[in-house]
């Protein structure tokens, strides 16, 4: 069954600034050859980058990256901006129902640890919620690292 395009979801869900930085992503998820392939997660390359979802109830888009950020890749350097970002989006538990991850997990992002991060997918420990204009610089290029690490390191 086909899904209904993530734009006209992002249409009729959000509105103002959230919409044009939705519509952002999605076409920075385009431009780097990123595609959906289940209703909310994208790949690139046949390998999950991130899951993504709207909420019409809540008028809010959410982002989940995929992937180790536990630390820097030497070939790919992240300024400190990036990581204070990622840091203040780590995915805390929410101790949700049918869940084996409550209370949450330890996990490193970009070298600093965190506790009661969810872990109900394995390699997901960001979250973004409505990203902002500088928040979305930074998940675009945690997907850039994913990309890289896909195309250098697999």
């Amino acid at each position: 069954m086909p899904y209904e395009r993530i734009e006209d979801i992002f249409n009729k869900t959000l509105i103002g600034d959230d919409l044009k930085n939705a519509l952002d992503f999605t076409e920075f998820l385009s431009a780097n050859g990123m595609i959906r392939k289940e209703q909310h997660e994208w790949h690139y390359k046949n390998e999950r980058v991130c899951y993504m979802d709207a909420s019409y109830e809540r008028h809010t888009w959410t982002v989940w990256t995929s992937g180790d950020y536990s630390n820097e890749y030497e070939d790919f350097p992240i300024d400190e901006r990036t990581k204070e970002i990622a840091w203040a989006n780590a995915g805390k538990c929410g101790n949700c129902d049918g869940c084996d991850c409550k209370p949450g997990k330890t996990k490193m992002i970009f070298g600093k640890e965190f506790t009661n991060i969810c872990d109900g997918a394995a390699d997901i420990s960001i979250v973004f919620c409505n990203p902002n204009a500088e928040t979305l610089e930074c998940l675009k290029k945690l997907l850039k690292i994913k990309k890289h690490i896909i195309d250098n390191h697999a």
